[in-house]
């Protein structure tokens, strides 16, 4: 019998597949994306990663959702990093937090009330991804835009000596998460409309590329 980390991967397949070839990051695979779209990207990443990393170090402690609290995995401060690099003219004034980002960002912040229960599906969602696409990412990015090391932190993971070992025993971390909090319905909810929300920031920022 699966775990927590199957079921959400079960039930969130189709989503996957349409979050992997959507938007911006079509754009990114196919090497059309330009600096500007790359940089507007982090923009809109950068607080939902905020609020999932606040949300996790909030409750470090609590049962279940503690074991996901993963410093090494932290996104945030890489994000903050690279647009310091992209746009040191400063980002925070050049740069609009898109509607779709803030949406994002309140979801996530919402998830880490209470139990913060559901904050394991925005983990599973965006960390478990990260690991798997970030070495591609990278590399096209580092191909098609020409950035240096400096620029592409988001997709590095210095801390962590083996992806792939990583990984595995982090949906190890999620199964036993979901077996301490027994009912997991609602994170595999929260996984579905965590990509959801994936695809439309994603999408938000493709057209942004395509108007300006």
């Amino acid at each position: 019998m699966g775990g927590l980390a199957d079921a959400m991967r079960e039930r969130t397949r189709a989503l996957h597949r349409q979050a992997e070839r959507s938007g911006i990051i079509t754009l990114i695979l196919r090497g059309h994306v330009d600096r500007a779209g790359y940089r507007l990207l982090l923009r809109s990443l950068l607080p939902v990663y905020q609020a999932l990393e606040a949300g996790l170090e909030h409750h470090r402690a609590t049962p279940g959702v503690g074991l996901l609290a993963e410093p090494a995995l932290s996104r945030a401060q890489s994000i903050a990093s690279d647009l310091d690099h992209l746009c040191p003219e400063g980002w925070c004034e050049g740069l609009p937090l898109l509607a779709s980002a803030e949406r994002y960002r309140a979801v996530v912040a919402d998830a880490a009330r209470g139990d913060g229960a559901r904050l394991i599906a925005h983990a599973y969602v965006r960390y478990l991804g990260d690991l798997s696409g970030g070495r591609v990412m990278r590399g096209l990015l580092a191909h098609s835009l020409r950035l240096p090391d400096e620029a592409l932190g988001f997709f590095a993971f210095p801390d962590i000596a083996d992806l792939d070992r990583f990984k595995l025993d982090y949906r190890h971390a999620i199964d036993r998460a979901g077996r301490i909090i027994g009912d997991t319905r609602a994170v595999v909810d929260e996984a579905t409309r965590a990509f959801r929300l994936n695809i439309d920031l994603s999408e938000a920022v493709a057209v942004c590329c395509a108007e300006a």
